[in-house]
């Protein structure tokens, strides 16, 4: 697991926002499935540059199973 050194607010991958996320957005997971991993981003920090957590396939499918 590591952080990702792309730039918080990278337009150019896909982020989702959480089927669980409130209506009014600002407290959301967003994630974003690349060929490489997922990136993990906490929507509360956009603005400010917040990191970006990137893991394997195979680790966020451990997390979800674990979840």
């Amino acid at each position: 697991m590591n952080t990702e050194d792309t730039a918080y607010g990278d337009t150019n991958l896909p982020w989702c926002v959480s089927s669980y996320s409130t209506g009014s957005g600002g407290e959301c997971v967003e994630v974003a499935l690349t060929a490489g991993g997922v990136h993990v981003r906490d929507s509360k920090r956009v603005a400010q540059g917040g990191p970006v957590l990137k893991v394997g396939s195979a680790a966020w499918s451990a997390l979800l199973e674990a979840m």
